[in-house]
């Protein structure tokens, strides 16, 4: 049992040397093909370095590379053209300067603007009505006239309510409400923003139709610009006719605002249909500038929602001297489109010439329900 133990072992010791030997005499085993072994070997080809993908060298490499990062699009068979960008890295620009200068500016640009009204609260106090209240009414605006601007009015406080959110809310609402909470608001705000842009372009062709003749300028513009409209001093009324020169300004900063603000919101709604900006460099260049002859959808796209966001910016700020005026710091002027009416004392001290254009005793004119 003991021979047979050790025989055992040394055979098969015996029968492997005699396969290596002949394999290294005959060459491949019967059956072997290289060819085959090959092409199921699964590690990479041994082929010189220079040829492979990831060891491209030399100065065509380095002017692929720099066209990648410049944007340079390639081709592909996707629908979506855009597929073929690789690297966009003007995107990591863009959002730079989206969360960091323009970021900034909303907050110094609307901050001022709420301290300012405030201190000017505190300093001048509400404007009243020096005569008192008569008890005659005179009608002011009509309601087609109401409609069209709480059509305007109420949608672009949607419209700036979901835009601020969008640009500050991760910062300011996140924390208080949570995530989940707060990626719902968003999600429904840009829902919101997305269609009641369409509102705010209807009211504001309708406040254009309405009120541009009222709000071209005339010879009692400039004394009221002197006078500061009577907000800074008490006994001070300049003339005017509908519309004051203060109401004429921010008439056409939200009519000429808020068409640019249109225009740049359908081109982020129906992105890469629209190119204001390459139009507008290549206009420019004509005449002596040297802006980029081209520009990628891409970076139209980012200058696009730049432009827009700083222009809500200020439209924002603007409506809220608006609001305070209309609704805080002036008495009696909301009833103007709270219910239409004015009272005479009102409308002799802030807009002389227009009642007498109208006429006290005219057809607008009816007693007080006070």
């Amino acid at each position: 049992m003991k021979n047979r133990r050790r025989i055992g072992p040394c055979l098969r010791a015996l029968v492997l040397g005699i396969a290596v030997a002949l394999a290294g005499i005959g060459g491949a085993a019967p059956g072997f093909d290289p060819g085959v072994a090959a092409a199921q070997d699964v590690r990479p080809p041994d082929t010189d370095r220079a040829t492979r993908p990831d060891a491209v060298t030399g100065s065509n490499s380095a002017e692929m590379w720099r066209a990648i990062r410049q944007g340079q699009r390639g081709q592909v068979t996707l629908p979506d053209r855009q597929a073929g960008v690789m690297i966009q890295s003007e995107g990591e620009n863009w959002r730079a300067i989206r969360n960091g200068p323009v970021s900034a500016f909303g907050v110094w640009l609307l901050g001022g603007t709420l301290v300012l009204l405030a201190l000017f609260f505190v300093l001048r106090g509400r404007i009243r009505v020096e005569h008192g209240f008569s008890g005659r009414l005179i009608e002011r605006f009509n309601n087609i006239e109401r409609f069209s601007h709480w059509l305007t009015a109420t949608s672009f406080i949607v419209l700036g309510l979901t835009g601020l959110n969008m640009l500050y809310g991760r910062y300011v609402i996140r924390p208080v409400i949570g995530a989940e909470a707060f990626s719902a608001v968003t999600q429904w705000g840009k829902y919101a923003h997305n269609f009641m842009g369409f509102a705010f372009m209807v009211g504001l062709v309708l406040i254009l139709i309405l009120w541009v003749r009222d709000n071209v300028p005339n010879r009692y513009d400039w004394e009221w610009m002197k006078k500061g409209g009577g907000l800074f001093t008490k006994g001070t009324h300049p003339p005017a006719r509908r519309f004051n020169a203060g109401q004429k300004v921010i008439f056409w900063l939200v009519v000429l605002t808020g068409a640019s603000l249109s225009f740049s919101g359908l081109c982020l709604l129906y992105p890469f249909t629209f190119a204001p900006f390459q139009g507008t460099f290549t206009a420019l260049n004509a005449i002596g500038f040297d802006l980029p002859a081209q520009i990628t959808p891409m970076k139209e796209m980012q200058l696009t929602q730049l432009w827009h966001t700083v222009l809500s910016l200020v439209m924002i700020a603007v409506i809220l001297a608006h609001i305070y005026i209309g609704w805080i710091g002036m008495e009696g002027a909301f009833d103007a489109m709270g219910n239409g009416y004015v009272d005479e004392n009102w409308a002799k001290e802030h807009h002389s010439v227009w009642v007498q254009e109208v006429g006290a005793d005219g057809a607008g004119a009816r007693k007080s329900d006070g």
